[in-house]
Order: C-alpha cells, then structure tokens, then sequence
C-alpha cells in the first residue's frame, strides 16, 4: 500500500487541508511548503496552486472524501502541517479537531497538541512519552519482540549479534548497518540500559536499507519513507513521532536528541517529499521483516528486491547510498 489517493480525490483532499491551515493569518509559508512537498512528488500534482486554492471546511470536506482510507491520508497530513505552524496556538489546534470531529478520526496525537497549548510542554512531553511507550513493541526488532525490555542493564546479547556483522561480506546488509553506526558516531544498541534498544534495531537497518541519515530532517524522511511504504498504525506513528520530536521540539523518551523547526532547515522539505515519494514506490515493505536473516545478503540486492530507488542527488548530505 503506497500513500497515494485516488486521483478523483486529490483537489478535495488538498482543498480541505488549505482550510485546516487557514487561521490566524492564514497558512504559514512554511505549511504551504511541506503541503506542497506532498502534493507534487506524491500525488502528482504539482500544477496545484496552493496560495490560489480556496479551501474546504470539515463538514465540506467530509461530504466531499468518504474512502476511509483517504480521510486517513488527510489526517496524518493534516496533523503534520499543524506542527509545522510556529507558534503552535490554540486556533490551530481548534481547527485541526473541527476536522478530527466531521471525519471521525480522533487518534490519541490531538491530546498531545491540546496539552501542549493547555498545559505546557513539560505535560505534552509526558503523553508524547505514553504515547511513544505503548508503540515500542510493534516497532521493535522481529526477534527482540518477546525479549524483555530492559530499563536497567545493558544487553551484551544484542551487542554481541551486531558486531557478528563484521564476519559477513563487505557488501551485505549487516557490514552497512556497521558502517552507519561508526559513520554516524554512535553506539550500538545494547550498549547501555534503553527502553529504546529493541526498537533501534529495526529503525536503524531502515535507514541502511533507504538510504537516509540520522539529522533531524532525515528522521522525519525516514519516518515519510516508512509510513509511504504501507499506512499501517506503526508506519504513521513511525513518520509522527519524529515530526513531533524534530519538527515541535517535545520529547520525555529516553535519550532522544530534541530539535525543533527541522522542516525550515535549507533542503529538509525537498527531502521529505522525496522520501514520500520513494517509499510509495517500494514493492514491500521491509520495516518489519528479520533483518537478521537478511544481514548477509548485498546491500544492492535487497535495494533491488524491494524496489528501493536511488535518491535524485546521493551527495546531498541527507543521504549516503
């Protein structure tokens, strides 16, 4: 399943989404910018005008998008041009639920963004981390799945395994997933006590297979990648999380770098359609697969078996391939 929607469905779609962001002032540049980053490489339709285009109100846009599966896509848009708004005020965030309400939707990410004009963000970073918490498991290495998360200790099993890597082929999966953890100057899951190391494993060979590097623009293309490749709920929480980390700048996880603004940063829209893009056209979807079997395969390989195509400028920084 690619993050497309039905073509007939683009202009309500896009119409509706103009109308979440117009308050206050109006949309940001910087929403227009990532709407755009949506609406050319994703959809298709770059002739699009979207400063020209009126928008659509909720109850307009529910009679308009009925496919379920659309009234999602909307949604997960919708909320990530609501983070995208600096400051993030009540108006939008009002907005956002309006449409929540007429299309059904009202997903456990709108209590974070009415906490963190409520209450503060100390509160909205607490239910970021609850939120996070309960999305662990399913994000989280196929064969670590039944292991026991580990608060206290380190786990010199899941060291042990990674650095076996060393022993497979230059070429293979699992030497790059050792090279991204030296180039990038980190240390290997397992290392210390996380409650993240689990769910580290499968993030990172997702890297390795896309492409994509760790900076804060490159988690928020991952997570577009990931949620491109098949909208299912680990997938979409996968590509919000990081928007809600990098993009508005609250996190109570564990020893995850904060940013804030990331998507303003020179390229970091571009990357993000791109990454979209990228991952609708991938043939299946390798987040939860056993990396670990696959770690002695070529790296090219698998690339070919997944349909995983080369980012247009392999030099930009935001990649290395």
């Amino acid at each position: 399943m690619t993050f497309a929607i039905a073509p007939e469905l683009v202009d309500p779609v896009v119409r509706g989404l103009i109308g979440g962001i117009d308050v206050g002032d109006g949309p940001t540049e910087e929403q227009l910018n990532v709407l755009a980053a949506v609406v050319g490489p994703v959809w298709g339709r770059p002739d699009i005008d979207l400063k020209a285009t009126g928008g659509l109100g909720p109850d307009e846009l529910a009679a308009a998008v009925t496919d379920p599966v659309a009234r999602r896509r909307f949604y997960e848009i919708l909320v990530t041009l609501e983070m995208c708004r600096h400051p993030l005020d009540d108006a939008q965030v009002s907005r956002v639920e309006q449409y929540s309400a007429a299309i059904g939707l009202a997903p456990r990410d709108l209590e974070i963004f009415r906490d963190l004009i409520d209450q503060g963000a100390k509160r909205a970073a607490a239910d970021f981390s609850r939120y996070f918490d309960d999305m662990i498991i399913g994000r989280s290495e196929q064969r670590f799945k039944g292991m026991p998360i580990q608060k206290e200790t380190p786990e010199p099993a899941i060291v042990g395994a990674l650095e076996g890597f060393a022993d497979l082929p230059d070429d293979s999966l699992g030497r790059a997933f050792l090279n991204f953890y030296e180039r990038n100057n980190l240390e290997l899951p397992g290392v210390r006590a996380s409650t993240v190391n689990h769910m580290y494993v499968a993030h990172d060979f997702i890297h390795v297979l896309s492409g994509i590097e760790p900076t804060g623009p490159g988690e928020i293309g991952l997570g577009a990648f990931q949620m491109a490749m098949d909208d299912n709920p680990v997938n979409a929480f996968a590509f919000l999380s990081p928007i809600i980390v990098h993009e508005t700048g609250i996190s109570g996880v564990d020893n995850i770098v904060v940013t804030e603004g990331a998507l303003s940063r020179p390229g970091a829209i571009d990357l993000l359609g791109e990454s979209f893009a990228r991952g609708s056209a991938v043939t299946g979807d390798f987040a939860a697969v056993d990396h670990f079997a696959i770690a002695a395969q070529p790296l090219e390989q698998l690339r070919e078996q997944y349909g995983v195509r080369p980012p247009a400028n392999a030099t930009d920084g935001w990649h290395v391939w």
